[in-house]
């Protein structure tokens, strides 16, 4: 008994510290720095434009870790719950739930959700300051003046300047049909298109389809003929009762439209309208956010400086612009168009740029290759020009040293001639018939002619200047004329030139004339060599054989031979083993044998004396018919 008598003041000291710690519990909510904003929305909350709004708000207001600002929304669900009853629900709700959280600012997004507020604020949280937002363009209740601490703004929603702009887009439209709901709000809407409509009755027919079912609505719309605009700020509910967000109606109603379809409200781009005036519902949110900030740092005066008409902004769908054949140059300026589907430059610019710059570097490349291939030809060109040139001088002097022999050669069939023609002469004036012995006469002077003739021909086509040519010849052929070309000039020097052509004909493809003129100053060297040798041994061999990349034309002397040191320098400019020669024979002759793809080379025989061997590139069969197309 004593420990219960003694338990009881301990019990009622702990009911004590439970009221003081439940009577003081706002005070130290308060005391931390939170600050609480309830938003109380009047739709339900997935209507888009709520979704907007509260995102651009949440955006703005201003929340640190020394002042946490806490936002609540509660969503009303207007139109489709309300009555007494439900009033007094929500306020009992509401009063229970943030009794500890008590709101230092009420938002209300919509009218119903203001009218709310006003007719239970004494009951809800008296004295709180109220921001509020009319979203569809609602006009306030007719009341003397609001309340000391509420502010707002109606959004502005221009319906005329939207139904102007769609006949303007659309020069050929006779109807204009305007599509509502049967709710409170839709009948609102309807309301206010019914008092702008009037202004357009002398440019178009207009049409209501209002509180349809919606599919009297869809069969209606799809009827529709091309000279029609349709324009609707979406609803509710249908005429059979059936829900809506406004978003969604209007998205039924462009899929059942064969007519543009025109809206004033940003949340519906995306579902198919075209376009129209519009304000920004995230923007209204963000002034919203702005408000709350300074009255929540106690600047009444400026949170309602903030809160002007926001204004309107012409919104338009590309896709939709292209789908009725609406050119953008006809929108007014200042429209902002949305989905335009992004350039090729938008998309790969990085991938273009890439690809410029690839194409210019190779551009450049290419010049720069094709500039050089010009020099290299250019300079192959005077090379060549070159080449022929000294060649040319060297044929020159081939035939300076020739003089003495080609003198003889020609005064030859000369002498012959006249001789001829002296005894002819005389079997003329001695009367006798001897005209079978004139014939002769006269066919011994053509053939001396000819002779000489060709001795002429051999040696045109050894000085004279001429244009490098590459044409097959046969070899054997070119052995011969090489013979007929020094035939005199070893007899005066009373040395033998053997000759010893091909076992078979054999072609290549080139300039006859070089060819002929290496083959003459390797001879002549040779001779040359051979110039203090007994008359016995002054032979020159000339072999022609084939080989396994070509023909294999040796020259071989029986003089001295080549001293091994001077064997590397042999094909030098300006090299050269004779006292008055002037060492550019061989170096030429290398110089033509190696424009031909050939080689030259010089060894020591083994039974003494020096070869000179030129290895030349045979002709194939494709090679010769290419040629001859040439």
């Amino acid at each position: 008994m004593t420990d219960r008598k003694d338990s009881r003041p301990a019990r009622w000291l702990g009911l004590l510290l439970l009221v003081a710690a439940l009577a003081l519990a706002p005070r130290a909510m308060a005391a931390d720095g939170a600050r609480h904003v309830l938003i109380l929305h009047a739709y339900s909350r997935f209507l888009p434009a709520i979704g907007a709004v509260d995102s651009g708000m949440r955006a703005t207001v201003r929340t640190t870790a020394e002042r946490p600002v806490h936002l609540y929304d509660e969503f009303l669900d207007m139109p489709r719950f309300e009555g007494p009853a439900y009033s007094r629900a929500v306020v009992g709700y509401l009063h229970e739930k943030y009794a500890v959280r008590r709101p230092d600012v009420i938002v209300t997004t919509g009218l119903e959700a203001l009218q709310f507020v006003l007719d239970h604020r004494a009951a809800l949280f008296p004295g709180t300051p109220v921001v509020f937002l009319s979203l569809t363009g609602e006009t306030l209740p007719p009341n003397p003046s609001l309340p000391a601490g509420v502010i707002g703004v109606e959004m502005n929603h221009d319906y005329g300047r939207t139904m102007d702009l769609a006949l303007r887009l659309h020069p050929r439209a006779r109807r204009l049909v305007l599509v509502t709901g049967s709710s409170v709000p839709d009948r609102q809407w309807e309301a206010q298109v019914r008092a702008i409509v009037p202004r357009f009755k002398e440019r178009v027919t207009i049409e209501f389809l209002a509180a349809l079912p919606i599919d009297a609505l869809s069969a209606r719309l799809g009827a529709l003929e091309g000279d029609t605009v349709v324009f609707t700020p979406g609803f509710f509910q249908s005429g059979d009762g059936r829900q809506w967000t406004p978003r969604d109606s209007s998205a039924a109603i462009v899929a059942a439209s064969r007519a543009p379809v025109y809206a004033p409200f940003d949340t519906f781009l995306g579902t198919g309208v075209v376009g129209g005036y519009m304000s920004s519902f995230n923007t209204v949110g963000r002034q919203i956010g702005a408000s709350v900030n300074s009255l929540l740092e106690g600047d009444a005066a400026t949170a309602r400086r903030l809160l002007a008409d926001i204004p309107l902004q012409l919104n338009v769908d590309w896709r939709q612009l292209r789908r009725w054949g609406v050119e953008e140059s006809a929108l007014p300026s200042g429209a902002v168009v949305h989905y335009r589907a992004p350039s090729l430059w938008e998309t790969h610019s990085l991938e273009i740029m890439i690809g410029i710059s690839v194409f210019l570097l190779q551009l450049a490349l290419i010049v720069r290759l094709a500039l050089e291939h010009r020099r290299r030809r250019l300079a192959e060109d005077a090379v060549a020009k070159h080449r022929a040139e000294l060649a040319h001088a060297s044929r020159l002097e081939i035939a300076s040293g020739l003089t003495a022999s080609i003198a003889h050669e020609i005064n030859q069939p000369l002498g012959a001639i006249l001789s001829n023609a002296d005894a002819a002469d005389m079997m003329l004036e001695s009367g006798e018939d001897r005209r079978a012995d004139v014939r002769q006469i006269l066919a011994d002077i053509r053939r001396d002619d000819l002779r000489a003739s060709e001795v002429i021909r051999r040696l045109r086509s050894l000085i004279e200047k001429h244009e490098i040519e590459r044409r097959p010849f046969e070899i054997n052929e070119l052995l011969a004329d090489l013979d007929s070309v020094l035939r005199t000039e070893v007899r005066r020097r009373y040395m033998t030139l053997r000759i010893q052509p091909a076992a078979a004909p054999v072609r290549i493809v080139g300039d006859r004339v070089q060819v002929l003129q290496v083959l003459i100053n390797l001879v002549i060297n040779a001779m040359d060599a051979m110039a203090g040798m007994p008359e016995e041994r002054r032979t020159v061999t000339v072999t022609a054989d084939r080989g396994a990349s070509g023909i294999v034309i040796r020259v071989r002397d029986s003089g001295h031979g080549i001293e091994p040191e001077n064997l590397p320098k042999i094909f030098q400019s300006f090299f050269s083993t004779k006292p008055d020669g002037m060492g550019m024979g061989l170096s030429i002759s290398r110089t033509l044998v190696e424009a031909h793809g050939g080689r030259i080379r010089a060894d020591n025989g083994s039974a003494g004396g020096a070869v000179f061997q030129v290895e030349l590139p045979v002709m194939g069969e494709s090679t010769l018919k290419s040629s001859a197309n040439a």
